[in-house]
Formats: structure tokens, sequence, C-alpha cells
């Protein structure tokens, strides 16, 4: 045996990241709400399981992905290095809420996965651990 759980699958962990961020969000309970960095690294763990788990949580890829072509659209020429770059920036400069991280961490890591290069890379090694984890 080589986890408490088994197997949890990659649907399995889109599912626990979900619940993980609806719910550790707002706290209450015997454990404190979750951080900001857990929030940003469990926004991009869930979009990295999304974009595996295909099925209902392709929803999440597919509308992410319509709105950062919605910006190419109106700004032709905008890539997705650029597009990552801002979302990043937005990230670490703006006063966020929790929520609003991990919802932001969901979409840059899309973003980051369709830049190449060290934000490529990035994405990549999210996915890789989602799927170990998984």
């Amino acid at each position: 045996m080589s986890s408490v759980f088994g197997n949890l699958g990659i649907v399995g962990l889109a599912v626990v990241m979900t619940v993980l961020l609806l719910v550790g969000i707002k706290g209450g309970g015997k454990v404190k709400p979750l951080g900001w960095w857990p929030c940003l690294i469990g926004g991009m763990l869930a979009g990295s399981a999304y974009a595996a788990a295909g099925g209902v949580f392709k929803m999440v890829p597919d509308l992410v992905g319509s709105l950062l072509k919605a910006a190419q659209g109106v700004m032709p020429g905008i890539t997705m290095p650029a597009i990552a770059l801002t979302l990043a920036i937005i990230i670490l400069f703006k006063k966020l809420t929790t929520k609003q991280v991990a919802i932001l961490g969901i979409v840059f890591w899309y973003a980051a996965s369709g830049a190449g290069g060290l934000w490529g890379t990035l994405s990549q090694t999210i996915a890789n651990i989602g799927q170990q984890v998984s």
C-alpha cells in the first residue's frame, strides 16, 4: 500500500480539489481556512485535473479557453505568454480574496499551459504533480 486512499484517479482528484477549494476557502471547521498560496496552488492543480479529467470537468477549460480567445479577438496579436504574464502580475500585485486567487489560479494554469517556455514547463510540472497525486 503506497497511499492512504488507494488510487484516487484524475477524476477523483478533480472532485477533491473542487471540494477543497469550495469548503476550504471559507473554512469554519476544525482546520483554518486556506491561505493565499494554498489557494493559488490548489487552483492550479484543479485546473490541471479539470483538463486531464475531461467529461463534465472539460467545461472549465473550455470556458477559460473561450475567454482567452475572446481576449485575443479584442486585442489581435496578444500572445498566450502575454496573457499568462498579465494574469501573474494581477495575482501577485492586486489585493485579492482567496476565492479570487483560486479562480485566477485555474485561469492562469490554462494560459500558462498554452504559453510555452517557462510557463509551459511550470504548467506541465503541475500537471505531472496532479497525475502523481492521483
